[in-house]
This record gives structure tokens, C-alpha cells and sequence, in this order.
């Protein structure tokens, strides 16, 4: 039997309470504003509040910001404050460290003019502007289906239904889920996103693309002793301690009140599935460039997050029937910047700008074709065409020759505005990438020490996870059959590795491998959704308000 279910109209409903679901609500107000219109917006989040799920490095290139909200470097609430004062690269030895000149890198690499801070504290500020301006937020909701009308067209969303039992039965308290629907719906759910990969699959957003790659971001936020303290300094390293074949990288940001983020990330298209990223990521702590950094501090805050990293070639397209992706629903991260916030703020601000002139026109829930046509011909696409090279250098090269071919090739982008190159292609999905263990070595990590190397579960505890315990696993395994003859005999059972916060594990005691999800432990990251060998993983939203509670992240 059908659920009842409440229904709520607006003119635009938004799925997503970060960067680009609140640039995209911020401008639908202000261009209403303007013309002295009445707009009805809603913005639905399913962290416990905005910035709750929010995670990044995070330096902020301010173009997004400036475009968005000009005035926002005088308004005394703003978070962002730390300004890049010194910008350093490094290529990492297991025991030296060679640095690489600036002059070297083409002058949109370099950091100076860009801010260092909170991205989850800069999102609660920017939902403040939102609600000020009128946007109705509901945070601790989370989209779970969309709503159609009789042609399949995408009129709504529907949220989460609350207080069901993990046997699928509805304990006291039960409440359906509403229907939020809108003229057009915009989908702002953040790399990976659950409603979108459905959307970009059925309307076949991807048909003539490469496919979207992906890396895994781990962060911590530690701080410091004031000697070492340097605010405004930015750190990016590539090398140690991953192999030359396999991709990634670390950061380190000294901002606000003695506090440094400390972060790491691995490509998603690694080929060995002993390695383990977690682990890692606590191993390139130990490096002698690190050590006097982490001498007397305190670690405060730990997260993990997919990031996108496809580029021009893998951003699919924009709008369908009904709605439109913002952001990092599609993938506008310039991956060797690592840098996507002002991006996802700048097509957050294109989508509703073509959405108020559609509505203009007495449109409603057609397709946004005008959005998807003019991105490519945006400082967004401007931007990311120059770099689109850079990620199949570095897969098909290694990180060494990769790194030295794909700044050359920077080069000439910046100087002629092409590539003989043409555009690379990324050789197929980071799923596929992943060869037998038994063909690969086994990795040694560093034992824990409460100091630097820390282990999964005291991290966790960091990034303030919470689940309700009787509620559905929202991580589906389609064929458990399939998981055991192949994630675990074949490729030794990854998904413990390549989680970063615990949640999945083999347990060999018995007679038989048992598979156990410790779904409660999920920091919302989606790199089982991402890097599963048979895409035998989906991962769906929890009860509303479920995950991490992320603290300055």
C-alpha cells in the first residue's frame, strides 16, 4: 500500500546544504530581490545541521565568494579570515624532501590571494545569509527518492521516512517522509550523491563521457605549539610515502588560533588492494618534515570524504528533465589546485540564474538546457580545460614523470590555450583498476602510538559519528555470494583497507568469512559506493541527521 505522505509546493527545492546548494539558494533570493518577486526556495540537508558533513582542506580560492557575495571580507561573522601568506610544494623521499620552485607552476597553481579556514564553518555562515534572505532550511533531512510526475519528469524530493526499525518495521514515533516539490529541483548533494548517480544513470547524463574519478581525503585538525605556528602557511607534497604508480598527495594549513589541517589524499584508481589508505595517511605523519610540527600538539578533529577528479572530460551533463547538478554532483574539482569550493559556488550561482530567467519565461520542470550549454564557456570551464590533462598524465606516467610532463603541459595550455595533446582520455572507471592481491605485496604501516599514529576507531570517535543503532544498514550489498568468491578471494577483502573510518571487516574466525558492516561507524565518505571491485556496494542516506557532526571542518 502506498504511504500517504504530506506534500509541500515551492518554486525551487534544493538537495544539499553545502557550498553550491546554498550559492545556488542564496542567488535565487537575491535576483527575486531585484525584481521585486516572490521566489519560494527550500534547502534540504541531512547532516544534523549545515556544515555538519562538511569536509575540505580547505584553501578557497575567494572567485566564488567575490561573485556571490562581494562585501563578504567585510562582514565581521565571516569565518574566513587566514589569508595565504606562504605557498610551498614538495616532492616527498621516505627520508628527505626536494621543494619545488614556484616560478616553476603556472600562475593560477600559485596560493597567494587565497584564503585557509573552515569550509563547514564558512557553509553555517553562508546558511545564515540564506535564511536571512529567506530560504527555508531543513537540516537533519535527507532526500531519499525523487517524486515524478506521469511523464517521469523530476517535480520533487522525497525525504527519509524517520523511525524505522532495522527489520524494516516502523517503531513508535514513526513519520513518513514529505514530498518537497518545486518548478525545478536542484541536486547539490556533494560528490557522489545518492539521488544524482541514480539521475545521471536513468537520463544517461554520462552517455559520451569519460568516466568520473575519484580520490579518498582524509583530514585531521591538530593544534599546534605557537613556535611552529606559521599562519597563512600552505603546504602540498606529492611522493612518499605512496609508490610511483599509485596517486595522491598531502596538505598541511596553518590558520586561525595555532591550529593546522593535516590532510592526505589517495586516487581512487590504485591498483594494489592491500594498500591501506587510512594507514597511509598516519604513515606520512611520521615523515622527518612532519615530525616538529606534531611535537606538544593536540589532535582535535578527524574526517574522511571522497573527492571528484575527472575534470572537463568526466563532468556529465547538467540538466534533465525537471532539475539540474551543481557542484560537486557533477565534478568541478581542478585537481592538481585542489581546489572545486569556488567552482561549486560559481555553477551553484549559473544554475539559478538560468532557473529565475526559465521561470521568467513561465517555464516549469522542463530541461535546462541553456545551463548546461553555457558552463563550458564559464570561468569554470575556462579553468578547468587548461588542467584536463593533468590526471591521465599522472595516471598513465606516475606520479614522478607525471608530475614533471603534466606542468609542462600546464604551461603551454596557459601560454597558447590549447594542448597538442588534444584531451586524454582517463582509460576507464577507478573500480576497475583494482588487480588481485595475490599479485601484489603486502604493505607495512607503523605500529600506533596515541601520538602521531593513530588507529581507525579513536579517529571516529573524533568526527562525532552517530547513527541511530535500530535503523536499516544503509550500506546495500546486492550479493553477498559475490562479495565472499570475489572482494574477499580475490582481491582479499579491500573494503577493510579502503575505508577510512572502520566499517567494514572480514572475520575469519569461524569456518566461513563473515562479512560485517559497522554501518554505524560511516562517515557519509561514499568510497565503497566508489571503489568496490563489482559495484556490489550502494551506499543510500540513513535516518535524517545520521553521520559525522563535524566540528572547524
Amino acid at each position: 500500500m502506498a504511504i500517504e505522505r504530506e506534500r509541500m509546493d515551492y518554486d525551487v527545492v534544493i538537495v544539499g546544504g553545502g557550498p553550491s546548494g546554498l550559492s545556488t539558494a542564496i542567488r535565487l533570493k537575491q535576483l527575486a530581490a531585484e525584481r521585486e518577486e516572490e521566489l519560494s526556495v527550500v534547502l534540504v540537508e541531512k547532516g544534523s545541521e549545515i556544515g555538519a558533513h562538511i569536509l575540505s582542506g580547505a584553501v578557497i580560492d575567494p572567485s566564488g565568494l567575490d561573485a556571490l557575495m562581494p562585501g563578504w571580507r567585510e562582514d565581521p561573522d565571516c569565518p574566513l579570515k587566514t589569508e595565504v601568506t606562504r605557498d610551498v610544494f614538495r616532492y616527498l623521499g621516505p627520508a628527505g624532501s626536494l621543494s619545488l620552485p614556484n616560478f616553476a607552476m603556472p600562475s593560477f597553481m600559485h596560493n597567494h590571494g587565497n584564503f585557509v579556514g573552515s569550509l563547514g564553518d564558512l557553509c553555517r555562515w553562508m546558511g545564515a545569509k540564506a535564511e536571512e534572505l529567506g530560504v527555508e532550511i531543513y537540516p537533519g533531512f535527507a532526500a531519499a527518492d525523487v517524486v515524478r510526475d506521469e511523464a517521469g519528469t523530476i517535480i520533487g524530493v522525497v525525504t527519509g521516512d524517520m523511525g524505522v526499525a532495522r527489520d524494516g518495521s516502523e517503531k513508535d514515533g514513526y513519520t513518513p517522509g514529505m514530498e518537497l516539490c518545486g518548478k525545478y529541483v536542484v541536486l547539490a548533494e556533494g560528490v557522489r550523491g545518492s539521488l544524482s548517480k541514480r539521475i545521471i544513470k536513468e537520463f544517461k547524463l554520462d552517455e559520451g563521457r569519460e568516466p568520473q574519478k575519484y580520490g579518498l581525503g582524509m583530514k585531521e585538525i591538530w593544534r599546534v605549539r605557537p613556535e611552529v605556528f606559521q599562519k597563512g602557511l600552505v603546504v602540498h607534497t606529492m611522493g612518499w610515502p605512496l609508490d610511483n604508480q599509485t596517486g595522491g598527495g598531502s596538505f598541511m594549513y596553518h590558520y586561525g588560533d595555532n591550529l593546522m589541517a593535516v590532510g592526505f589524499v589517495v586516487h581512487l584508481n590504485y591498483k594494489n588492494p592491500n594498500l591501506d589508505l587510512f594507514r597511509e595517511f598516519q604513515k606520512f605523519k611520521t615523515h622527518p618534515d612532519m615530525a616538529e610540527y606534531f611535537e606538544g600538539a593536540t589532535r582535535e578533529a578527524y574526517g574522511g570524504r571522497a573527492i571528484s577528479e575527472g575534470g572537463y572530460q568526466s563532468v556529465p551533463r547538467l540538466a534533465f528533465p525537471g532539475g539540474c547538478l551543481v557542484g560537486c554532483s557533477a565534478g568541478f574539482v581542478n585537481v592538481p589546485r585542489i581546489k572545486g569550493n569556488h567552482n561549486a559556488m560559481l555553477t551553484g550561482k549559473m544554475a539559478a540564474e538560468h532557473i529565475v530567467a526559465a521561470l521568467a519565461e513561465g517555464r516549469a520542470n522542463d530541461t535546462l538546457q541553456s545551463y548546461d550549454d553555457a558552463w563550458r564557456g564559464s570561468p569554470v570551464g575556462r579553468e578547468l580545460y587548461k588542467v584536463r590533462n593533468v590526471k591521465p598524465l599522472w595516471s598513465r606516467l606516475g606520479t614522478a614523470l607525471g608530475v614533471a610532463v603534466a606542468g609542462a603541459e600546464m604551461w603551454v595550455n596557459q601560454l597558447i590555450g590549447t594542448s597538442p595533446l588534444g584531451t586524454l582520455s582517463h582509460r576507464g572507471p577507478d573500480f576497475a583498476q583494482l588487480k588481485p592481491a595475490a599479485k601484489c605485496r603486502k604493505k607495512e604501516y607503523p605500529k600506533v602510538d596515541g601520538v602521531i599514529v593513530f588507529d581507525r576507531a579513536s579517529s571516529v570517535y573524533l568526527s562525532n559519528t552517530n547513527h541511530e543503532e535500530d535503523q536499516p544498514v544503509h550500506l546495500k550489498v546486492q550479493d553477498m555470494e559475490l562479495q565472499k568468491k570475489s572482494e574477499f578471494d580475490v582481491y582479499g577483502g579491500p573494503s577493510a583497507r579502503y575505508c577510512p573510518a572502520g566499517v567494514y571487516e572480514w572475520d575469519t574466525e569461524g569456518t566461513e568469512p563473515r562479512y560485517v558492516i559497522n554501518a554505524q561507524n560511516c562517515v557519509h565518505c561514499k568510497t565503497c559506493d566508489i571503489k568496490d571491485p563489482n559495484q556490489n556496494i550502494t551506499w543510500v542516506p540513513p535516518e535524517g541527521g545520521g553521520g559525522p557532526n563535524y566540528l572547524g571542518m
